[in-house]
């Protein structure tokens, strides 16, 4: 029953790294000209970020029903909050495509998205070393999803910088700069997701 308990909690963060992981495979591969299909991927990304919070709640309620925990119990809820941050930045950004009509992505934006969707893998990846209790092979994946963060930090300056040297619209302007650095931001939770895992790493390995 021990072994069942701490297996749970591993297979528990793994289902919630898994469907960030395909939140963000749908954000890369949706592709659309047409504003009403905007609708449509909002809405998909909010059964993403819906499907999240369940599964954050249930390992909470496992949490609160558990006495001993395979790793420090702190650990399991915090990693999985971080989670939860990333894939809810995604689907903030989904929503702001809608309301702002923007039924087409730039070439930075598609940078952005991209690094984020690796930096996912590589958070899917750690994850599943996790549940193997192979933490120092976990190093390796929360560095890269640094490098992830540190390029989109870079995308955020040059997005912008180019965004004042060729757009005249001032309301296009402010709407592309928002996205741009919401997006970044996603960035950076990644990036706590990733020192929350180097945490457990100086813990356990």
């Amino acid at each position: 029953m021990f072994g069942q308990k701490n297996n749970l909690f591993f297979d528990m963060l793994l289902n919630i790294a898994e469907n960030l992981y395909s939140s963000s495979k749908y954000y890369v591969d949706f592709n659309s000209n047409k504003a009403a299909d905007l609708k449509i991927f909002s809405q998909e990304m909010k059964k993403f970020e819906t499907k999240g919070d369940t599964l954050v709640h249930e390992l909470i309620v496992e949490l609160n029903k558990t006495f001993i925990t395979p790793i420090e119990r702190e650990d399991i809820l915090q990693l999985a909050l971080k989670m939860d941050d990333v894939l809810d930045g995604l689907e903030h950004c989904s929503a702001m495509f809608e309301m702002y009509s923007i039924n087409q992505s730039d070439d930075y934006m598609h940078k952005f998205i991209n690094n984020l969707h690796s930096a996912s893998g590589e958070i899917l990846n750690a994850v599943k070393l996790l549940s193997k209790k192979k933490f120092l092979e976990i190093r390796v994946h929360a560095i890269q999803i640094k490098d992830y963060e540190s390029q989109c930090d870079v995308l955020l300056r040059s997005s912008i910088k180019e965004l004042f040297k060729k757009e005249w619209h001032t309301v296009k302007i402010m709407q592309f700069k928002e996205i741009y650095e919401v997006l970044e931001a996603v960035s950076d939770s990644a990036q706590d997701v990733a020192n929350m895992l180097e945490q457990i790493i100086m813990r356990n390995a």
